[in-house]
């Protein structure tokens, strides 16, 4: 065996992730000593109980409750603890005491990301967080390093397993969301509030990390547009399929250039994918991320976007590339944020869009509609009646638009609300993936 220089790793929180790091951290010891150049010595597990059940068979010495003892004299800490505090005093911690750093923690990074980064750069250490964006999918890695010589122009991904099984599921078997949600929640995909995903919180969240890395530019979360899925419905599935689409919760992250010069748009909600689009293709629970850069092209990254063993081989990965640096020796890579470009509201935004209104079925509607929507500087591509409205006396139109600026069919939508013809707007829903 060889004698390797041996690195302690101390790990805070062992749920469905933080129990298989440290089962697989031992399981495959050996392995991962030769991969790093360091034997990786998982010192212990900070908990708050030491006595709950874990989803690995792991000694009970391993676990204590003082977080801060633990952090202390340790090469490595592996935060899996999630939310915002203690989580961040504890990094902070660990950073300050020459630790490099590996999270999982989306919420953390989103809110607090610059004060973290920053603490690691004053002291020469790094922070890893392959897993804070997409699960088991490496989309790190390829933003910060791979594509840094590049211009990423545009990033859309399914970044939540949770909605894209509801949406999925849905699509395929007409599903109701309420019917969906539930048998979500039993397979374990969703929690019991799942205001998180539903809402469009958790890919707003991962956006903003996504965002940054692409763009090289601080993305407070705060400035990421969000809405999410709860609205979706049978009849707003139906007539995405019958135009050829699909409902997909995306995070889009999208470079702008105007007269103004350049900024970024980041934000997430629910959106209409053409059913070529290889976003349309994703299934289940699974994510996807697909990428848009200027010399490299089209890139796609898909797979588990969650899940304890999944989500563990990223932060496995982390622990790997943590230790080649200890052993090398030198300053930690810090994020680079240089660019400062500003991030601009969902109004300054440029799409197409899907309206379904319910009409009052007399001549001279139509018409109406039009004079409104070409008022507003919102060009009409299709319209179709494809079912009758919900009494004898009204009609549902679907009417498909070129693209136009957001805050243009924001208020010319709000004027088709107050005028005489218009009984409810049922949907408006961005197209996205031209």
């Amino acid at each position: 065996m060889t004698d390797y220089r041996r690195l302690r790793v101390a790990l805070l929180g062992a749920g469905a992730v933080g129990s298989q790091v440290a089962a697989l951290l031992r399981q495959h010891a050996d392995e991962l000593a030769d991969r790093a150049g360091a034997r990786l010595e998982l010192v212990g597990i900070a908990v708050r109980d030491v006595d709950a059940p874990r989803d690995a068979d792991l000694p009970r010495e391993l676990f204590t409750t003082d977080a801060e003892s633990l952090i202390v004299g340790a090469d490595i800490v592996i935060e899996l603890m999630g939310g915002i505090e203690p989580a961040r005093a504890y990094l902070l911690q660990a950073i300050n005491s020459g630790a490099d750093v590996v999270t999982a923690n989306k919420a953390l990074l989103a809110t607090h990301g610059p004060e973290i980064f920053d603490a690691a750069d004053q002291v020469g250490a790094e922070v890893y967080y392959e897993a804070a964006a997409a699960g088991a999918i490496p989309i790190i890695r390829p933003l910060r390093d791979s594509l840094a010589g590049d211009r990423v122009q545009r990033i859309m991904g399914i970044v939540n397993g949770t909605t894209n099984y509801i949406l999925d599921r849905m699509d395929t078997e007409g599903a109701d969301y309420a019917d969906v949600l539930a048998d979500a929640q039993k397979l374990g995909y969703a929690e019991a509030d799942p205001t998180a995903d539903v809402e469009g919180y958790d890919a707003a969240q991962k956006a903003a990390i996504l965002a940054s890395l692409a763009f090289h530019t601080t993305v407070p979360l705060d400035a990421v547009h969000r809405e999410g899925i709860t609205g979706i419905d049978k009849g707003m599935m139906d007539a995405a399929r019958h135009a050829g689409y699909v409902i997909k919760l995306l995070a889009v992250c999208e470079r702008l250039t105007g007269s103004e010069g350049e900024a970024i748009s980041v934000r997430v909600y629910p959106a209409l994918v053409d059913r070529a689009h290889p976003l349309a293709s994703v299934h289940g629970a699974n994510n996807a991320v697909f990428v848009q850069a200027e010399a490299a092209g089209n890139l796609m990254f898909y797979g588990a976007g969650a899940g304890g063993v999944q989500t563990a081989s990223a932060v496995l990965g982390d622990v790997v590339s943590a230790a080649r640096r200890h052993i090398a020796g030198g300053v930690g890579v810090g994020e680079s944020t240089l660019a400062n470009l500003p991030v601009v509201p969902v109004g300054r935004v440029t799409t197409r869009y899907q309206i379904t209104l319910e009409v009052t079925d007399e001549a001279g509607v139509l018409a109406t509609v039009a004079g409104i929507l070409s008022d507003g500087r919102v060009s009409i591509a299709t319209v179709e009646q494809p079912v009758a409205g919900e009494d004898a006396r009204t009609a549902r139109l679907v009417i498909g638009t070129h693209k136009a600026l957001e805050q243009d069919l924001s208020e010319t939508v709000d004027r088709l609300a107050a005028s005489g013809v218009v009984e409810r707007v049922v949907s408006v829903l961005r197209v996205e993936g031209d």
